[in-house]
């Protein structure tokens, strides 16, 4: 994919900021973007995107992620990435929820033209502390298909099984100007086995009003890769990110 798609998922992620700060004050949320374009001895272009989404009611609470990597070193694309996912909440009270949620990643250097998941259980805020330090805990099951680049011994691309599903948020209130975020999951097959585990630690600081800078660290292991395919993937990002 082009550099044109890329700015299409960026205007995307503009135009629902203008949508939400329009529209029903019980949305909010967060757009941020990173980009950095070196020339010299290596040319190299590094675009990441994301657009955060949360819809709160009484009974109701309601999540979207949009995420879009790009890289691109001496006219070479070396990285794209486009993932979703989506979750709604049913609330027994303040503290736990039922959820459901759906998740898409399609990354076009890794052996899988795509990976999804549909998963539901039961979540719990086990702490909390003002409304910027809390620690969410939720567990469930669910469904995960995903497509193989290339056909496996079985001459199959398919990859599907019944999972089960661990995560939890911890958000840290260092001061009034800066957060500490780290997010952790993992979906465990339960028939070949196979653990996809991703964790995000970040780290963001108020440059002015609502205009922060963020530091990330982004972990993806999977633990039966497709063959050619390295188990782990990281990435580091720094971008601004603009709160809604």
């Amino acid at each position: 994919m082009q550099l044109s798609k890329v700015a299409a998922c960026l205007l995307a992620v503009g135009s629902s900021v203008a949508f939400a700060q329009s529209g029903d004050r019980d949305w909010e949320g967060e757009a941020e973007l990173g980009v950095l374009v070196t020339s010299g001895n290596t040319e190299e272009t590094n675009i990441n995107g994301r657009l955060g989404l949360a819809h709160e009611v009484v009974r109701w609470r309601n999540l979207l992620e949009l995420r879009t990597l790009y890289s691109k070193a001496d006219e070479e694309t070396t990285a794209e990435r486009y993932a979703a996912s989506a979750e709604t909440n049913l609330k027994f009270n303040a503290r736990q929820y039922l959820f459901l949620r759906g998740a898409y990643d399609d990354q076009r250097f890794s052996g899988y033209d795509f990976q999804s998941s549909v998963t539901t259980g039961y979540g719990n805020r086990v702490w909390e502390r003002g409304e910027r330090s809390f620690l969410d805990l939720s567990v469930g099951g669910g469904y995960r298909f995903n497509k193989l680049k290339e056909p496996n011994d079985d001459g199959s691309r398919d990859e599907e099984e019944a999972i089960a599903r661990l995560a939890g948020q911890f958000d840290y209130g260092i001061s009034e100007n800066s957060l500490f975020r780290q997010k952790l999951s993992t979906e465990i097959g339960l028939d070949e086995n196979n653990v996809i585990t991703l964790s995000e630690t970040s780290l963001q600081a108020t440059v002015v009003d609502n205009l922060s800078m963020k530091v990330a660290f982004r972990v993806k292991n999977v633990s039966d890769a497709p063959p050619g395919n390295e188990d782990t993937d990281t990435e580091t990002s720094l971008a601004l990110l603009y709160g809604f």
